[in-house]
């Protein structure tokens, strides 16, 4: 953080929260730099990096436990400002001398707080009296720190935020950088600036061309490089950016794994035309399908699509030169799911816990950092149409985990003209671009029905669609009746096989997005 654009910036130390990039974001959403580092790095390290500010992630186990990650206590009693989140509010109490028990109420969810105003804390300044926040804890300070000040208190009566007199040390038992946390933006705000005192002086801009740099030492003057191409937003700025460094050295492979909606192949073909990428086309259907027989478990068609996706790039490299470096357009998301953070396995992402452990190329993954509206922004600076940008995420396996249960082609086929319907209704009401994510998905359950005075045993089609900004968390969208009824009596009309509609109306938590 002694780096130009670095210099004043905020070291996040990971104690395995899901959350703990998503505060890297909130900060540098401020243009603040922000950087992550594991829980146990040592005070060296972090004396080197000369940080305005520190912040204590949330993590997944318990301060009173035998395992319990620690800190050194240099960080707390140092002269950098200090900001605890969840866990990272219990190991400053303990630390501190306070005392951290296992609550009577463990609290999940959106939970009511009340602040104490009076104590003028700099933390709370620009936040209401009583707000909703998310909370994820079951252990709580029973006891705080001595010369420690109870800023607010949990609907249980449990401690909810404190800060020591000087000022210097906060801490918050509910996450902030989330979004249904009220205020969480304020606060986080106040601890930059009004607490540590930074500057904004990092751009999304600084770090595209960090990116190239990065990439530039990576893959050297001579080394090829094959990019899987999906079709989607992640994989092609990825190849963009890469081939600012790369290139006629970048093959790209666009391996058509017959789970792509309906007529999409060429329509992504046409616009890789337009991005002067250089992408050889791999129709590989029968191949996939074959190796998806009878597979019903979905962690088990991650896996396999995964490692089938590095095969066929494995065969496509010997064709490029022998190229020693595999392109993936991983983000964060893809990353925390499947456990890659110290946290709890969630998905394999085909692109992350699908590898095969004898891949002989090695991985290149320059957008791993970033979430997905970042890589959106990311965008325009590479020249790429803003129409594509915008285009709703769509997972690496395709249709296959949205097709739950045994994968056939007639089932896809089914998924993916149900599937075309939504999506051209959405757009014919103009709300595509207000939605994150919608889609269909065809479960493995049929229903009785009628139709034409006849009895029918039909397929049964979910429309889901939900507003999210980081895929992290994400709600429901109240779709217009008016518009749902039209989707299902197409869907219904259209497609013989389906008999039944319904709707997904879960957010996430407690679900995922996608349903596999």
């Amino acid at each position: 953080m002694n780096h130009d654009d670095k210099t004043g910036g905020i070291l996040i130390l990971d104690f395995g929260s899901q959350y703990t990039q998503l505060i890297a974001r909130r900060v540098r959403e401020f243009e603040v730099y922000s950087e992550i580092l594991p829980w146990n790095v040592s005070m060296e390290t972090i004396e080197a990096l000369e940080p305005k500010g520190i912040i204590l992630s949330g993590g997944p186990r318990s301060t009173i436990g035998p395992d319990a990650p620690d800190i050194d206590p240099a960080i707390i009693s140092g002269s950098v400002p200090v900001l605890g989140i969840c866990y990272g509010m219990q190991l400053i109490a303990k630390t501190l001398g306070g005392k951290v028990e296992k609550g009577r109420l463990g609290e999940y969810g959106r939970t009511g707080v009340k602040f104490d105003k009076s104590l003028e804390a700099k933390i709370i300044k620009d936040v209401p009296n009583e707000i909703d926040v998310w909370m994820s804890h079951w252990d709580e300070v029973r006891e705080l720190p001595a010369g420690a000040l109870r800023l607010g208190s949990s609907e249980s009566g449990a401690c909810a935020a404190f800060s020591m007199e000087s000022g210097r040390i906060t801490a918050l038992q509910f996450h902030p950088e989330v979004e249904t946390t009220e205020y969480g933006r304020e606060m986080l705000y106040s601890f930059v600036f009004d607490i540590c005192g930074c500057a904004a002086n990092w751009k999304l801009g600084d770090w595209v061309d960090r990116a190239l740099e990065t990439v530039k030492e990576q893959i050297g003057l001579s080394d090829r490089v094959v990019c899987g191409l999906s079709g989607g937003v992640d994989s092609t700025v990825a190849a963009v950016l890469v081939s600012k460094v790369a290139g006629d050295r970048l093959d790209c492979i666009f391996v058509d794994h017959g789970f792509l909606r309906k007529d999409e192949a060429q329509s992504v073909l046409d616009m890789y035309k337009k991005l002067n990428l250089r992408v050889r086309h791999v129709k590989a259907e029968e191949r996939f399908l074959r190796a998806l027989d009878d597979v019903t478990n979905p962690e088990s068609k991650r896996k396999i699509i995964g490692e089938l996706f590095v095969r066929i790039f494995e065969e496509s490299a010997g064709l490029s030169g022998n190229a020693r470096w595999l392109l993936q357009g991983t983000i964060y998301p893809d990353v925390i799911e499947s456990g890659f953070v110290g946290g709890d396995v969630i998905k394999s992402h085909h692109n992350v816990g699908g590898l095969p452990s004898d891949m002989k190329m090695s991985l290149l993954e320059p957008l791993r950092e970033l979430f997905k509206d970042e890589v959106r922004k990311i965008g325009p600076l590479l020249d790429i149409p803003d129409n594509f940008l915008k285009r709703h995420p769509f997972p690496g396996p395709g249709l296959a985990v949205r097709c739950l249960g045994s994968l056939s082609r007639e089932r896809l086929d089914i998924l993916r003209e149900a599937d075309a319907i939504f999506i051209s209704e959405i757009k014919s009401a103009g709300l595509y671009d207000s939605i994150w994510q919608a889609f269909c998905v065809l479960l493995p359950v049929r229903s009785v029905g009628v139709a034409g005075d006849v009895r029918t045993y039909g397929e049964t089609v979910v429309l889901r669609a939900v507003k999210s900004l980081d895929a992290m968390t994400a709600e429901s969208v109240r779709l217009p009746w008016e518009l749902v009824d039209r989707v299902a009596k197409r869907i219904c009309g259209e497609v013989p096989q389906v008999g039944r509609v319904v709707m997904d109306v879960t957010g996430k938590p407690p679900a995922t997005i996608e349903w596999e």
